[in-house]
């Protein structure tokens, strides 16, 4: 995992004037994504067809699960404190789950900091106004997703637990409201299983 001592190193600087809008608040451009040390992709995530279940623990000290949203579609993002797209793509969240929230959007942040113990986390949050559940994550959790090998990571979960698409690095807003409203208006096939009833990774 990217340390904050290395991370100058692992910057990839791409050009984002195509996925950035004019309302991001930036001095400058940041890179897309950003590489993690170490990365161990245990599974490709064009496999993933089932959300993988998972137990972390939030903030407040509580054990979440990822079927605890069932039912719901899941905006579940991989990011981290150091992370600058993080921190265009967070607001962008905010926004949506205080949009589409009501209609059943649920959106999940699981932060892979190495170093930020987890007051520096929920201070994070707190700066950036998170109005949706921040999860301490694991590496084998990350390992169940493909091993996200870059910051910010999403994946978007329709209401059965099938993971409906992955967003590495930045996408445009609009595009990704656009899935969430597709996603939202959706409803799962009889008979589809949910996140809590499947949840291992396809072999």
């Amino acid at each position: 995992m990217l340390t904050r001592s290395s991370m100058k190193s692992a910057l990839a600087v791409l050009a984002l004037a195509s996925v950035i809008p004019a309302q991001a608040q930036t001095s400058s451009p940041a890179p897309a994504t950003v590489s993690r040390e170490q990365a161990r992709p245990a599974t490709a995530p064009s496999r993933l067809s089932v959300a993988p279940d998972f137990a972390l623990e939030s903030l407040d000290g509580g054990t979440v699960h990822l079927s605890d949203f069932r039912g719901k579609v899941i905006l579940l993002n991989f990011w981290a404190t150091w992370c600058e797209p993080s921190k265009i793509l967070t607001p962008w969240f905010v926004d949506l789950q205080s949009q589409y929230g009501p209609q059943g959007l649920q959106t999940v942040g699981v932060s892979l900091d190495e170093d930020a113990t987890k007051v520096e986390i929920g201070e994070f949050a707190d700066k950036m106004r998170v109005n949706y559940p921040v999860l301490i994550g694991k590496e084998s959790v990350a390992d169940q997703y493909g091993g996200v090998d870059a910051l910010p990571q999403s994946f978007l979960i329709a209401r059965d637990g099938k993971i409906l698409d992955k967003i590495v690095g930045l996408r445009g807003k609009s595009e990704i409201e656009d899935a969430i409203k597709k996603a939202l208006n959706t409803r799962p096939a009889a008979g589809r299983s949910s996140a809590s009833e499947k949840s291992s990774v396809p072999q």
